[in-house]
């Protein structure tokens, strides 16, 4: 595949054996690290096809929280560059608990967000989208007007033009996507289905302990867990 229709996220994701990536995967209908499909869960109120409709968005993204959005590589900058860039930084970053998560309903969509504060998330997250800048190609005008819903804060506007996103540095906040769009009607329901699907998952508290590179490879295709970055130095982690 030509390398610049191809793009890249940097995110959070749950390892693939760990309770929150099972449950997560089934939810939204599919496997971020095989691409396997999953079929959708069965719960009280919601028919087959309307969970698989509204879970749309998420499939195609997979069970993630977002660091740094989908970009492609800058001119002069390989995968192999990036690559590196990353398993060097995760080793400089000592892994953290993410406590009890909540259902928040943000903008229209419905998501799971930490109930507290994580200092250690929001430094993570503004290391990750400052360092990588430079992997980055800039936007076209046509990504930035795409970009630009008119709704924008001036802090988002400026996030926009000077990094590349507007929800990165002070408008961060983390969050893993469950949802597509919903209209006021169909919220409710939604979010008692996810409670009820998820149930005491949620109070579990999960280690964020890896930083997830995952890969584009055309345009409209589905992004898929390229690899896995561990955090902290390797020998304290093998005596942890």
């Amino acid at each position: 595949m030509p390398a610049d229709l191809q793009r890249y996220a940097i995110c959070f994701t749950p390892a693939p054996h760990e309770a929150l990536g099972i449950v997560g995967a089934n939810w939204v209908g599919r496997n971020a690290f095989s691409d396997a499909p999953l079929e959708p869960p069965m719960i009280g109120g919601l028919s087959l096809a309307e969970t698989s409709f509204h879970t749309a968005l998420p499939r195609r993204y997979g069970f993630h929280g977002m660091l740094k959005s989908p970009f492609h590589l800058a001119d002069g900058v390989s995968e192999a560059m990036l690559l590196s860039a990353l398993m060097h930084f995760a080793t400089r970053w000592s892994p953290f608990w993410l406590p009890r998560r909540e259902i928040v309903r943000r903008r229209e969509i419905l998501a799971f967000a930490p109930a507290v504060a994580v200092p250690a998330l929001d430094e993570l997250a503004a290391a990750v989208v400052s360092e990588f800048d430079a992997f980055r190609a800039p936007l076209s005008e046509a990504e930035l007007e795409r970009r630009d819903t008119g709704l924008l804060s001036p802090v988002q506007f400026s996030n926009l033009h000077r990094w590349g996103e507007p929800d990165v540095m002070a408008a961060f906040s983390f969050h893993l996507p469950l949802t597509g769009p919903l209209n006021p009607r169909e919220m409710d329901r939604m979010e008692r289905a996810v409670s009820e699907f998820f149930g005491p998952i949620l109070q579990e508290p999960v280690e964020f302990e890896n930083i997830a590179l995952f890969v584009e490879e055309e345009p409209g295709a589905p992004f898929c867990v390229h690899s896995l970055h561990p955090m902290g130095a390797l020998p304290a982690r093998k005596t942890a």
